[in-house]
Order: structure tokens, then C-alpha cells, then sequence
């Protein structure tokens, strides 16, 4: 189930109309029509919009690997603050169809409690089955055409979003862009020829926060991705925290940052005691809601081969019981609460395909290589690229995005000069250019001169 507004970029303009004038910073979702693999009820996207009734130029983003559109929310309500007449987009991707999100919407309500919530999801596999209506996992033999929501699908249905951005913004300006994986995605936007037409030629700059290609993340042969893609056949989807069961990361993340947020100084021990929840993600001592949420996601205490969902965050309190967290970061605590405890737009995709890793590998290189004839890429105009590029990294990748951003620039038809390259190493960690306090987000103030100049 899902809250909001769901209209058509065609009723935008009619809701633009009605509250000329009118500015605002929260968000309404709009639903974006989007033909690709699989039954007409997921042929289309999520798209959350912030900033001023009618805005003169728009950022369309992107989330990473098992990111939601959530991840955006605290940084598109900055962002809109701070350079005047802008939009920010963000997309949830089509498999946010498959996603149960009603009990945590009921206890975001105050209808439930978030321990009602928790049981109905996960709860009543260790309680005795209470309560008897209780979420079912995902059978993913029911969704075989999951295997194909590759970048192909992300693409197009990113370049629907832009073509009804651009007819929405008031100079036509859009600008594409992610992060992580993201990132990557909208660097191959640009290069992506959609039946002729260069994806750059739809934006007026691309947006790469902590990820891209040419040498960011992982690269693949022809037979690494031939071997991956067989692979899809036994799971579409990743199961992120390795329990055997994908939504389970977005599941265990939404339940404890919604405790974080409404109990956030009582004891954890519903997620503490929970035998499915792997040890690494709780505090050695009896910690409160927040406390044992924060430890889960700070990169001094999350498991270090899931620095995808690592913030600089502070730490546990030196004494107390049960112990509390002590914000020291760049990001708070209740800040990646209310991040990952929101709705309709959470901050874990519960089933992220791994036809998207796949393909992202694949285009590593930007080229129309063997990977990518494989894999049916169409990175046809990396070279013709034209427009500026923004690049901003973190402590993840030892300076390979700002090195592929460089790379980048050099092999297009931009310039150095006309593009911006920012590094938040080490202070900051990968998420944190989303859920960073205004007062400390560097990448928020930097591409806002990006985006307002």
C-alpha cells in the first residue's frame, strides 16, 4: 500500500496551476508510465518531487544498490532551501511494487506500535505466528521477468522521468543523477543512445555522488557476466545481509529505524533478542532503539563488507542501561531514522535486482566492448558527452570515483573547468553526502553551486 498524491506528469501542470505561487519542501509522488519486462502493473515508477510548485530546473536522482527513494529526502529538502526555483526528483524503482509497506505506514500513523509492525513482518516467525495475518515472504519464482530489470529498464525508465521533467520545469533544464550505483546509471545515461537520440542531449548536467564509471566500482569480463547472468536463474534479486531472504535488509532496517525514531530512548531489546538478525548488527551491551540503530550503520561498528550503508555517525554512549548513542558525526542519528524510517518513501529497496549490478559492471569502460554487446548496453556516445559533470566522493573507494569522473571529462566533449570534482574523504562515508546535518553536508553545499550557477 501506498500514501500520497499519485498523479500523471500530465497532471502535473493542473496541480502546478492550481498553487501557482506556492512553494514548498515536502513531497508529493507522482507516478511515471514506463513500458519494460514483466505485467503492466510494474510498467511504471515512483517519483518523489520537492521544491516549488513549478520549479525552473530540476534534478532527477537515482538511488544506489538496495537504495530507495527514501535515501533523497533529507538532501532534496536542503537542496531546495538552498538554490532558489529548483526541483529535486527522486525514483523508486519498479520493483517497489512488490513491497508490503502497510504496517509500517500503520505505525508511522500511530495506529499501531512499531512492535505490532515488527511482529507482523518478522516477528511471528519466532512468536508462535502472531499475528495470523502476518506478512509472506517474496516467492521469487513468481516474478522471472525480475531477471531482466537490468539497465536497459533503469534507463528508460529514468529518460520517462527526464522527458516529463523537462516538460515540467519552467526553462526546460534538467540535470541527471545518482548515487553509487546511481551514479553509475547516470553516467551511462549520458552516454545511452536511445533509439538515436544521446542520453546527454536531455540533460544539462550529470550528478555523480560517491559512484560512476570508468573505474569506480568493479569491472567484468565477458565470462564473469556470462556466469552472473546464469546465475540469475537461482535468485533475480540480492539478498544484501546474506540471511536468504532479499527484502530482509530492507525489512530489519525500516523496523529498527522506526523504533529509532518513536522509541528512541527505550530499551532495543526486541532487535537485540531477534535470533535472525546476525550478531555483527548488535551492540555488545543492552543499547537503546537509536543506539543499536546507529551502531548497525556507523562505520566504526557495521560490518565492514557493508560499507554501502556506512555513515560517520558517532558512537555508543561510554555508560548508561540500557547504553544510548552519542552523535559525533557528519550524520545524526535521528537524521538516518527518519531517512530510513519513512513512507511512502523508504530508504532500503527490498528487492533490488542484481541484473542492475550485473550490467553496471558490464559497463565499466563506457564502451560498446564484448561485456556490453553481451549484455545489450548501449554505450554509444561517451565521447560526444557535452554537458558538465559534478563528482563527489567519500572514504568508500580510495579516490577511483573521482578518478573515473576525471577520466570522464578527459574522453568527453566537457571540460574540467565547466564540471566540479569534490572529496569528502575522509570525513565522510557513503551515505553520508545523503543524510549529513545541512550545517556539515559539504557535497549539499558544493553541488548546490553547481546546480545554481
Amino acid at each position: 500500500m501506498l500514501r500520497g498524491a499519485r498523479l500523471s506528469i500530465a497532471a502535473i501542470a493542473t496541480v502546478a496551476v492550481a498553487a501557482a505561487g506556492a512553494s514548498t519542501a515536502s513531497a508529493d509522488m507522482v507516478r511515471v508510465p514506463s513500458k519494460g519486462p514483466g505485467p503492466e502493473r510494474f510498467d511504471s515508477v515512483d517519483v518523489h518531487t520537492y521544491g516549488p510548485k513549478r520549479p525552473e530546473k530540476i534534478l532527477v536522482l537515482m538511488p544506489g544498490t538496495a537504495g530507495g527513494a527514501g535515501n533523497f529526502t533529507l538532501l532534496a529538502k536542503d537542496l531546495v532551501k538552498r538554490v532558489d526555483g529548483l526541483g529535486v526528483w527522486s525514483i523508486d524503482r519498479r520493483s517497489r511494487v512488490l513491497e508490503d509497506t502497510s504496517r509500517f505506514e500503520a505505525a508511522l500513523d500511530g495506529d499501531i506500535t512499531p512492535q505490532e509492525a515488527f511482529d507482523y513482518y518478522l516477528g511471528w516467525i519466532t512468536n508462535g505466528g502472531t499475528p495470523a495475518d502476518h506478512y509472506d515472504f517474496l516467492n521469487t519464482d513468481t516474478v522471472p521477468f525480475a531477471k531482466r530489470w537490468g539497465m536497459k529498464t533503469a534507463l528508460n525508465d529514468a529518460r520517462a522521468v527526464v522527458k516529463g521533467a523537462k516538460r515540467y520545469a519552467k526553462s526546460g533544464e534538467v540535470y541527471i543523477g545518482g548515487h553509487s550505483l546511481g551514479a553509475s546509471l547516470a553516467a551511462a545515461y549520458g552516454a545511452w543512445d536511445f533509439n538515436g537520440r544521446p542520453g546527454y542531449r536531455d540533460v544539462a548536467g550529470i550528478v555523480l555522488i560517491d559512484g560512476g564509471l570508468l573505474g569506480s566500482f568493479d569491472a567484468f569480463t565477458k565470462e564473469e557476466a556470462e556466469e552472473q547472468i546464469a546465475s540469475l536463474e537461482e535468485q533475480p534479486f540480492l539478498d544484501l545481509i546474506g540471511v536468504g531472504i532479499p527484502e530482509a535488509s530492507g525489512l530489519f532496517a525500516e523496523a529498527g529505524a522506526i523504533f529509532a525514531r518513536l522509541e528512541p530512548t527505550q530499551p532495543a531489546t526486541t532487535l537485540q533478542s531477534y535470533p535472525l538478525l546476525p550478531a555483527e548488527f548488535k551492540p555488545p551491551v543492552p543499547a537503546t532503539n537509536r543506539a543499536a540503530f546507529g551502531y548497525a550503520f556507523d562505520r566504526d561498528t557495521s560490518p565492514g563488507n557493508l560499507a554501502l550503508l556506512h555513515v560517520n555517525a558517532g558512537g555508543l554512549a561510554a555508560s548508561g542501561d540500557p547504553r544510548d548513542w552519542v552523535d559525533g558525526g557528519v550524520t545524526d542519528v535521528a537524521d538516518l531514522a527518519r531517512a530510513f524510517g519513512s513512507e511512502p518513501a523508504n530508504g532500503v529497496e527490498w528487492f533490488f535486482p542484481r541484473r542492475l549490478t550485473i550490467d553496471t559492471n558490464g559497463a565499466n569502460e563506457m564502451r560498446q566492448n564484448d561485456v556490453a554487446e553481451f549484455l545489450g548496453l548501449r554505450l554509444e556516445h561517451t565521447n560526444r558527452i557535452d554537458v558538465p559533470i559534478y563528482a563527489f566522493q567519500t572514504d568508500l573507494t580510495d579516490g577511483r570515483v573521482l578518478r573515473g569522473a576525471e577520466e570522464l571529462i578527459k574522453r568527453a566533449q566537457t571540460t574540467k573547468r565547466e564540471s566540479m570534482l569534490v572529496d569528502g574523504d575522509p570525513r565522510f562515508s557513503h551515505l553520508d553526502p545523503l543524510t549529513a546535518s545541512p550545517s556539515a553536508n559539504k557535497f549539499a553545499k558544493t553541488v548546490a553551486k553547481f546546480l545554481g550557477g
